[in-house]
């Protein structure tokens, strides 16, 4: 593997990432599973406008980040459903950690897609941004299972 794979940080969906997502077609709920790395010091040099007073940490910004998101993430039919306390994993690489890890229901694609465009929410994503080091963003939609 080359040593460039192995510092790569996923922060944005990619332009392909996006249409592979489109293309799935979901019908119906979709649940985003975010696995997030904070950064040990939030880092505001690309949103300044956004910075506190003082430094904080990668946590406190994204925590920043959801207050600021949650109204819109629930006007356009979304939730979180479960944020939970990461950290080493049981199965995968040892040196591997997740801080955080959050299940984020949004009622369809379309209204996810709607969300993540809102300029309104766009205009407080330099928090996240901030206090984020890498991440994770797998959209789940439900297997129906036999009884």
């Amino acid at each position: 593997m080359p040593l460039s794979t192995l510092n790569t940080c996923y922060l944005e969906p990619t332009q392909q990432s996006v249409r592979a997502f489109v293309m799935r077609k979901i019908q119906g709920n979709v649940i985003m599973l975010n696995l997030l790395r904070f950064r040990e010091i939030a880092d505001y040099s690309a949103n300044p406008e956004l910075a506190p007073g003082k430094p904080i940490s990668g946590s406190e910004a994204f925590n920043c980040y959801i207050q600021h998101t949650l109204p819109f993430l629930r006007e356009s039919g979304g939730d979180i459903l479960f944020p939970g306390t990461g950290g080493p994993l049981l199965i995968g690489p040892e040196n591997e950690r997740w801080d955080l890890a959050m299940m984020v229901k949004q009622s369809s694609a379309e209204s996810f897609l709607d969300f993540a465009n809102n300029s309104e929410y766009l205009a407080g994503i330099g928090h996240r941004t901030a206090a984020i080091e890498d991440s994770r963003l797998l959209p789940l939609t439900q297997i129906e299972t036999a009884s």
